[in-house]
């Protein structure tokens, strides 16, 4: 049965407690068209549409979207059923609503129906859609909704879905700062995807808890009332770090089991003020160990996405058992908020034609989603990741893609900088070059007179952009070696069709096609022939210094040719293409009896009868042959 018109008035009567102003009118006459346009009609996932898109509300309700989001998620089905067109959905409901339905019915598109994208591609129109980054939620809510069914869907739906969710729809909301749904989209993908692996974790977790206990909630406790005790007000939240994280974790730095990985257990401390953050860490690091290098403060350096929080790791803290480590998350009330909603809890549409927060969130959207940089996590992944911030030494703030190393800080500051690089101090101490940067690294760039890069930093590099201006720079030094094998090549094919070498202009590559080409880029036609991307003599018949004379040659190759095969008499009277050995030179003077054997091209290849090379030749091949 379709849901009745009170849960429309019931969506109202949630956004009015939240404190939006919205009219109930508009949205319950989205909810009757609605239910006039899909009636019983199935969506693919096993429900009625009317059910399905009830439930994709169900899941943006909590983002306090506005009545525009709320109509669109309502309607984003009509385009798909053609039960509307594009002008009668604007005419109805106007030009947002109807710009927020054509994105989210283009993204269902190339993403679920007519699948036939890349992953590359689906980002690039993920962006170019994305003009109102209420597109980008609803889509994200509607894929939170699917998942939340995936047993119901067919198994390659499911896998297809799921597939897209992990390596564009959930890292989307990391990006975004959006961890409530980048959490739950992870969840429910990654057992579909990788069922093995989810069983392997949740026996390995189930293992550990039965050896170590359960020790989170009475942690959790002690925390609470310890920070009381110390005049610190917090609300203190235990979790178990999700499958998907120890998944991706294990794999990126090749850990074995899960006992190994150090926020596995960690607490959320919620506290008023970000004063009392830095107090509580203080009081934290007197009652725990702090491991090194696990330190993040994210209250002096946000994520470009906007989370906030500080980030300890603490070995030996009480309740903890031993050898077991606890990470823990101190932030304020609004930075929770912020973490779980991302840009959307930016928004503020209480004042009705305010544009400000969308302009904003906007901008941030499309800042993150055009400026994100690949780094390579596990083999043909391709995610969005989130960016750490590296200060200079002379305080200048260079952002790149966590899991950068110093050679990626070192380009990015200056592609020359790179080249010279020799090594790098990291807050005062000289690093490896494949160190990892954690936020808020002070590095410092030693470089060499004259660069001498490698070719083994690819390999260390973990930025596109770093590894294309390396290679572009040793791209440039192999370029004489290449043009001087191309010029051999292609002499090489010159001499064999009897025409003039190539002179120091190379003047017979001057006019290309009817084209007349500047001296570097004939040297490029060179470079290709030397990296054997393409054949000499397939450049040979572009030219139009040679058009006529490599036919004419070709002609007379022939007639030498059939006059070889003129001379000779063959058995059962045939004719055949024959080439003389080079071994014994049978077409020297004086002529001797002679033998042919036939090649795999159907050439018969002519050699003396006494040539010791015959004798090694397949029987079956030999055929009888004379002098004419």
């Amino acid at each position: 049965m379709p849901p009745r018109l009170a849960d429309a008035r019931q969506i109202m009567e949630r956004l009015r407690a939240s404190g939006h102003e919205v009219e109930s009118e508009r949205v319950e006459q989205a909810y009757k068209v609605a239910r006039e346009l899909y009636g019983e009609q199935m969506h693919w996932s096993g429900i009625t549409i009317l059910a399905h898109v009830m439930e994709v509300v169900e899941v943006l309700l909590p983002f306090e979207p506005d009545e525009d989001a709320i109509v669109a998620t309502l309607l984003h089905h009509v385009l798909g059923e053609r039960r509307m067109t594009v002008a009668e959905l604007e005419e109805r409901f106007g030009p947002k609503v109807r710009a927020l339905v054509s994105g989210v019915h283009l993204l269902g598109h190339v993403t679920i129906h007519d699948r036939r994208h890349s992953i590359d591609d689906l980002r690039l129109i993920l962006l170019t859609v994305s003009d109102d980054v209420r597109t980008v939620l609803i889509t994200l809510c509607d894929r939170c909704s699917l998942l939340r069914r995936i047993q119901d869907i067919a198994p390659e739906s499911a896998k297809r879905l799921s597939q897209d969710v992990l390596q564009l729809f959930a890292p989307v909301a990391s990006r975004l700062g959006i961890y409530a749904l980048k959490h739950e989209l992870e969840e429910r993908a990654f057992p579909v995807i990788y069922s093995e692996e989810a069983d392997r974790l949740a026996e390995q977790i189930m293992d550990l808890t039965k050896e170590r206990g359960v020790f989170l909630e009475s942690v959790s406790g002690f925390v609470t009332s310890y920070l009381q005790e110390h005049d610190v007000s917090a609300t203190v939240d235990a979790r178990q770090k999700q499958l998907y994280s120890i998944f991706s974790k294990m794999r990126s730095k090749s850990i074995g089991s899960v006992s190994e990985v150090y926020d596995l257990f960690a607490v959320r401390v919620i506290v008023p003020t970000e004063a009392e953050c830095y107090q509580a860490l203080g009081l934290l690091h007197r009652i725990g160990r702090p491991v090194p290098n696990r330190f993040k403060d994210y209250l002096a350096f946000p994520k470009p996405n906007g989370y906030q929080s500080l980030h300890t790791t603490l070995a030996q803290i009480p309740g903890v058992p031993e050898g077991m480590f606890l990470e823990v998350q101190i932030r304020t009330p609004t930075m929770h908020r912020e973490a779980q909603y991302g840009v959307a809890a930016h928004w503020s549409y209480k004042e009705k034609g305010s544009r400000t927060a969308q302009a904003l969130a906007q901008a941030q959207l499309q800042r993150l989603l055009s400026t994100q940089q690949s780094v390579e996590q596990g083999a043909g992944e391709d995610s969005l990741v989130d960016h750490i911030f590296i200060l200079t030494p002379r305080g200048d703030i260079v952002e790149l893609p966590e899991g950068s190393t110093p050679l990626d800080f070192a380009f990015q500051v200056h592609t020359d900088l790179g080249l010279a690089f020799r090594a790098a101090r990291v807050n005062g101490v000289i690093v490896p070059l494949d160190y990892v940067l954690h936020n808020g690294d002070v590095v410092e760039i030693m470089k060499r007179k004259i660069p001498e890069p490698s070719p083994q930093w690819l390999h260390l590099l973990k930025t596109a952009s770093s590894r294309n201006k390396l290679k572009r720079y040793l791209y440039a030094l192999e370029r004489p070696q290449l043009i001087d094998r191309g010029r051999e090549a292609l002499n090489a094919e010159l001499l064999r069709l009897h025409l003039p070498q190539l002179d120091t202009d190379l003047t017979i590559l001057r006019n290309y096609n009817s084209e007349t080409l500047t001296r570097e880029r004939r040297e490029d036609l060179l470079m290709k022939i030397g990296q054997e991307s393409e054949k000499a003599s397939a450049l040979l018949l572009h030219l139009d210094a040679l058009k006529g004379k490599i036919h004419h040659e070709e002609q007379a190759k022939k007639c030498r040719l059939t006059r070889r095969e003129s001379t000779i008499g063959f058995e059962g009277g045939l004719t055949m293409p024959v080439r003389y050995a080079k071994c014994c030179e049978p077409s020297e003077w004086p002529h001797s009896d002679i033998a042919g054997v036939i090649g795999r091209s159907g050439m018969v290849t002519v050699h003396r009868d006494d040539c010791k090379m015959l004798k090694n030749a397949n029987k079956g091949r030999k055929i009888r042959i004379w002098w004419n």
